[in-house]
């Protein structure tokens, strides 16, 4: 499940390029401070998830609900609906 919802997360990233060492700027609006930057388009989107990845484990932890995001498919590829709350997942 927090696979599926990194991968949901991941798909709502904007990107821009910015000037710095770093140029390339990534973010995920409906995620609250969750922003990355990289040499390359790819390292920006890599650094991107491992930000994301930080971010669920920080929210959980605090018992912090994660905001629904995206949509997505069981094995089977039946539609499930919106990601439901992860809250209480992790102590």
């Amino acid at each position: 499940m927090i696979t599926e919802y990194i991968e949901a997360a991941m798909s709502k990233a904007r990107y821009e390029l910015i000037e710095d060492e770093e140029p390339y700027y990534g973010e995920v609006p409906e995620l609250e401070g969750v922003w990355a930057t990289g040499k390359t388009l790819e390292e920006c989107r890599k650094n991107l998830a491992a930000v994301i990845d930080g971010w669920i484990i920080v929210r959980l932890r605090k018992g912090l609900p994660l905001p629904p995001i995206g949509e997505y498919k069981d094995e089977d590829g039946v539609f499930i609906g919106t990601l439901p709350s992860l809250k209480g997942c992790y102590s």
